[in-house]
Parts: C-alpha cells; structure tokens; sequence
C-alpha cells in the first residue's frame, strides 16, 4: 500500500515550487498542464522519444496516468495540477447532454484516487490540486459536480492531507485542520502547524514515519 499525500493550495501559492528540493532521479512528474517549472530545473527533463530517460511526462488523461504510477520504477510520484485531470475532460465533453459526463468523470477520479493508495509499499505520491471555497466558507479540493464531493469526499481517500499558507515573504504547508478545511496528518508526523513549502523534507519524514526506506536513502531530514 503506497503512501499517498494530497497538497492543496491555489494558483501561485507553492505548491509546484515545494518540488525545488526533491530528487530528479527518484521522482517522477506527471504534468497534467505543460508549464515550466519554477525553478532552476538542473536535472528535469521531459520524456520522449529523443529523451528516454526524462522524468517528467505529460498528460491529463486519467488512465494514462494511472499506467504511468504503476509502470514507473521511480518511488515519488507527483501529479501537478490534479484538478485539470477533471476540468479538461468536462471541457472536451462539454457538448454532451445529461448527467453521465459527470459520473463517469467522479469515477476516473476514483480510479487515479485508487490507484495512487494502491502501488508498491514504498513508493510515496503526491497530489497537487487546487482549492473550492463553499459558500459556508469551507475549503476543500477542487473537482468538477457534486458527485465526487457528496458521495465520494476525496480527502476521506487519503491519510495525509495539507493545504499551502502563504505570508508576506514566506511559503508554508499547514498541517492541522482549521476547522474549515480538509487538512489532517497523522499523529506526530509534523511537529509544527506551519512547516516550509519543501516536498523533499515531507517526503523524508513520510518515509521516516511510515519506515518506507533505508536510512541511507532518504533525503535530508528538516529538523
């Protein structure tokens, strides 16, 4: 059972950027929007047939990234930005009539979902989404219909759930629900409320948590 992390967080607020710190060698990138990344990208490539060997891929289908998670070797696997998965596909399907777009687009959410709790036992995946504010003010992660939020409710799939704080010159994760939001951790896995926006120090401690990894292979540890 893999150990999977939704981030949440609007546009611009650090979640794309968290990765700075993550190995490139050990990580693999699904982009389901191209877009450059922000930051020096020394060591990110993107696949193809001249390149092989790249580590970032593109796609917002749902069963292909569903293929790549289990296909790929890589123990970190990030998906940016999760909720285009859904937003593209509605798009593309925008002139059907009916309701059953709307199903059948909860349920590829609810596949990718699976598939992302259900890979090898030490691999770690992350997934990057965008936030909806209800008109009770509650924040959630952003899907498309009531379907997936009434009768699935995503973040009740995942263990570890953070959502992006932004300051005047810093870039945080939170770690404790507000009472607002979806946020949750487990117990003792972050000593903070607030903790840097840096993928690679989570993921360490996730590894160290959960036991997933040889000491000698984990990234540095953030104190």
């Amino acid at each position: 059972m893999s150990i999977s992390t939704v981030i949440l967080g609007e546009s611009g607020s650090g979640k794309t950027a968290s990765l700075r710190n993550m190995n490139p060698a050990d990580t693999l990138l699904i982009q389901v929007v191209k877009k450059p990344l922000p930051f020096r990208s020394r060591g990110w490539s993107y696949f193809n047939v001249e390149n092989p060997t790249g580590n970032i891929f593109v796609s917002d289908a749902w069963d292909t990234i569903a293929a790549l998670m289990r296909k790929t070797k890589r123990k970190a696997i990030v998906v940016d930005d999760f909720q285009y998965v859904l937003a593209n596909e509605f798009m593309r399907r925008s002139d059907e009539r009916g309701f059953d777009k709307f199903t059948e687009i909860a349920r590829h959410a609810w596949e990718l979902f699976n598939t992302a709790n259900t890979l090898a036992d030490d691999v770690r995946v992350y997934l990057l989404s965008h936030t909806q504010t209800s008109e009770q003010g509650d924040i959630r992660i952003k899907t498309i219909g009531k379907l997936l939020d009434e009768k699935i409710t995503p973040e009740g799939l995942f263990t570890i759930v953070m959502r992006t704080v932004v300051t005047d010159k810093d870039y945080f994760f939170s770690t404790r629900n507000n009472g607002r939001d979806t946020v949750k951790t487990p117990i003792g896995l972050f000593a903070s409320e607030r903790i840097p926006n840096d993928l690679a120090a989570v993921d360490a401690l996730i590894s160290e948590y959960y036991e997933l990894l040889p000491e000698t292979q984990r990234h540095p540890r953030t104190p």
